[in-house]
């Protein structure tokens, strides 16, 4: 449980750069460096927790304690990934309330961005090795990453690389058509009229966001300015727009611009719910998850399933390294320190924690 402590600890101060990234982060730890898991154990849960609600990274730190140490080691993974980021962010909430402005991060990250990158790439060639176990396995990932590079929502593109592996048309239109029935349930579920801000109404808005969050940062966005800018009205655009300023720059998962918010509305009490109940819901899907997932594995028909999926988690950090890549790498001192940190970690297997720490330095010098 010590060693679980220390890890997610860690993990929590240094996850810079998103869920791709932080999981590339916990491949490494906990499949190369301690060999706590098989590869391609750690990519059935990365597969499976692309399917749920909720942040991937902080659910994958869940998965790990859960293996370590049952449902305990799940709550004190969980814990200790989330708890630099809402200390962080509820910080800068505060002093956000105070003085009403954001710090100047770029120099920060200008050399963190490139380095990032690289530790993504090198989990790319890693999982990917695992998990493209036949070729038949690899049209499947071109489909996914076109459909993804189209728009097609994260999870509906995962979905179709598992139903791809199944051959199964008539689960795919029964899934379409199952979206169409839930979608007015969800619209309806965040339909609330406009009231006085409280710290429960606070909480119940995120616990919802929790429960049914899909996909990357820019859904969050969406919920957000939804709820608290144009239904509440408790936050003007600019203030929504520094708190996910805040969400992104600040290392472990993006949801912790949920404390950044509570304690700019609420004070640290409003910070307390508001990250409670934003991510109670992945505490509960992972519990409920993990136990089932050998059990899946064991069954011919979803073991493909899984085989499917697994290579469509591989096809979304594909299409998300590019995404990065095309924003980020943008002169010739991103480019080369990129090219240094994909060396060392590809090459050297350099430790993320000095790779962040290294682009960090180099971007300071060079940019």
């Amino acid at each position: 449980m010590n060693e679980l402590i220390r890890l997610f600890l860690k993990l929590g101060l240094i996850g810079f750069g998103g869920p791709a990234a932080v999981i590339a982060m916990i491949d490494d730890e906990v499949v190369t460096r301690r060999k706590w898991l098989t590869r391609e154990h750690f990519l059935d849960l990365v597969g499976a927790t692309n399917l749920i609600p909720g942040p991937n990274s902080t659910e994958m730190a869940m998965h790990v304690g859960y293996e370590r140490r049952g449902i305990g080691g799940m709550v004190v993974a969980g814990l200790c990934f989330i708890l630099p980021a809402a200390l962080m962010t509820g910080t800068l909430g505060w002093l956000y309330g105070e003085y009403g402005q954001i710090p100047e991060v770029e120099p920060f990250l200008r050399g963190i961005k490139p380095a990032v990158l690289a530790i993504i790439l090198g989990a790319l060639w890693r999982l990917g090795k695992s998990a493209v176990k036949a070729w038949s396995l690899v049209p499947i990932g071109v489909a996914v990453a076109i459909a993804l590079l189209l728009g097609i929502n994260e999870v509906v593109a995962m979905l179709l690389g598992g139903i791809l592996g199944l051959g199964g048309l008539y689960l795919w239109r029964h899934h379409l058509s199952t979206i169409g029935m839930i979608a007015p349930l969800l619209l309806g579920f965040f339909q609330t009229p406009k009231v006085e801000y409280s710290i429960w109404t606070l909480g119940w808005f995120f616990l919802k966001v929790g429960a049914v969050l899909y996909g990357s940062g820019y859904v969050l966005i969406a919920f957000l300015e939804g709820g608290l800018v144009q239904t509440y009205g408790w936050l003007t655009q600019q203030q929504l727009l520094d708190a996910i300023a805040i969400g992104q720059f600040t290392p472990g998962p993006v949801l912790s611009t949920a404390t950044f918010i509570g304690v700019f509305l609420g004070g640290w009490q409003g910070g307390l719910i508001a990250t409670a109940a934003i991510f109670l819901p992945s505490f509960v899907f992972v519990s409920i998850l993990n136990p089932l997932i050998p059990r899946l594995r064991k069954s011919t028909l979803m073991g493909t399933f899984l085989d499917a999926v697994n290579v469509s988690a591989v096809a979304l950090m594909l299409v998300v390294t590019i995404r990065l890549g095309i924003s980020v790498l943008t002169g010739w001192e991103s480019m080369l320190i990129f090219l240094l940190a994909t060396v060392a970690s590809l090459r050297l297997k350099v430790n993320a924690v000095w790779l962040i720490a290294g682009g960090a330095l180099l971007g300071l010098l060079l940019i």
